[in-house]
């Protein structure tokens, strides 16, 4: 867990970084009892910052880690969400998760899903998990990585 110290210091760099790139932002800081450092940022600009399937968003992050690492000289868990983003895309995976499976045990036929990022294979997979009536497999290779959602026999 962090100090209140540490936690006003890692706000103080946030608003830095989005000031010094010209960015309006309010920003929360929040810690998880597992350690995270959660930053919520909140934007009238947030397709600037998140950028086409949150990329911009997942390198501002990294950015960002980078620097408070530096600046506390400590490694921190560290995660970043704009205007609710990636909480957004994590229901919406789940949802997608849930009405492919139901396809899949309809149906019986095999889904192959879009490609996505390893963090949203993963969402995926975790979702699915527990039930008894499909599986999933990530099949391909890079950026064609994708999900194939299977019946059980």
């Amino acid at each position: 867990m962090f100090i209140n110290s540490e936690k006003s210091r890692i706000k103080e760099i946030i608003s830095d970084f989005f000031k010094k790139g010209g960015f309006e932002v309010s920003i929360e800081i929040l810690s998880s009892e597992d350690g995270v450092v959660l930053a919520k940022i909140k934007t009238d600009e947030p397709k600037i910052l998140i950028g086409q399937s949150g990329q911009t968003m997942i390198e501002i992050q990294h950015l960002l880690r980078i620097i408070i690492k530096k600046s506390l000289k400590e490694e921190i868990k560290f995660d970043l969400d704009i205007n609710d983003y990636k909480k957004k895309k994590i229901e919406y995976l789940k949802d997608t998760a849930r009405t492919v499976a139901d396809e899949v045990f309809l149906s019986k036929k095999d889904k192959e899903l879009d490609p996505m990022p390893s963090y949203e294979r993963r969402i995926i997979h975790m979702e699915l998990a527990n039930r008894s009536d499909v599986l999933t497999e990530s099949i391909g290779e890079g950026e064609s990585r994708r999900i194939i959602v299977k019946a059980k026999q």
